[in-house]
């Protein structure tokens, strides 16, 4: 056989095994379908409920310490009835309100317990709730219930072990108390660190309930007054001016609600 041609067949072989080899590899895969899966039945994450409106509840709950509302001087006693290691502090409770929440704000100068602190309510746990801004600039929470004037509050155990009780007794609308307390978790009883004794700065407020003016707001005892459309309304504090100032016309609708509640349950 001529040389050329063996060489064209010795190529003709080659391509013919090449094919034979490679397509295999090029041949399309029988495609497989994917069982369909119902989307009844695939999982669907819910929605998260809205937090719930918690300012009503709130404002009825804190409607009780309406007389805690503006400045107060203090003298503050480490043990009862003797000077030693006292000292003298200024305070001020002011009304904290937004559309969806109400708290009282506290705020302490030259106070040695507290500097500030925002006490509220939480509707699910029936439980008044009290922030503390200690000198240090740590915060501290307590928790407790109102049992007549008084209202008392509990931490839970510090880092030093250590559980802290607030006990605020109104005992009228010049005179409140604040006494703080401490004890280890061996001790049943808690043990006095200091007492505050607050008087009312400046004039006696009209009493809630006589022809002195009430707070639109919170039917606390005004002492400031606002205007709006040429009528002249009383708030009790800063907090409740902001409050109205943002929303005259709401505040106005609710406080006429308020009146119409309490007149039915009068007729009752």
């Amino acid at each position: 056989m001529p040389r050329n041609c063996s060489i064209l067949l010795l190529g003709c072989v080659c391509t013919a095994l090449c094919a034979l080899i490679v397509t295999p590899l090029h041949q399309p895969v029988s495609a497989q379908t994917a069982p369909e899966t119902s989307s009844e039945n695939s999982p669907k994450t819910a929605r998260p409920e809205p937090k719930p409106d918690c300012r009503a509840s709130q404002l009825a709950a804190l409607e009780d310490f309406n007389s805690l509302i503006g400045n107060w001087r203090g003298v503050a006693q480490p043990q009862r009835g003797s000077n030693k290691g006292s000292w003298s502090e200024s305070a001020e409770w002011v009304w904290e309100l937004s559309k969806h929440s109400a708290a009282i704000r506290y705020n302490v100068t030259e106070g040695r317990q507290f500097t500030s602190g925002l006490l509220t309510f939480e509707p699910d746990e029936e439980l008044y709730v009290f922030d503390g801004t200690l000198p240090d600039q740590t915060q501290r929470r307590y928790r407790g219930t109102l049992a007549g004037n008084k209202l008392t509050l509990e931490s839970e155990p510090d880092d030093a072990g250590l559980r802290h009780q607030i006990v605020i007794t109104r005992l009228n609308d010049k005179r409140t108390l604040v006494l703080y307390q401490s004890r280890t978790a061996k001790q049943q009883q808690f043990a006095r660190v200091a007492e505050v004794g607050y008087t009312r700065e400046g004039t006696k407020l009209a009493e809630e309930g006589s022809d002195g003016p009430l707070c639109i707001v919170t039917d606390g005892k005004g002492s400031m007054k606002v205007e709006y459309k040429g009528m002249t309304y009383w708030v009790c504090c800063t907090g409740c001016r902001e409050a109205f100032d943002d929303d005259p016309e709401g505040i106005i609708a609710s406080a006429a609600e308020r009146v119409r509640k309490k007149r039915e349950k009068k007729r009752k």
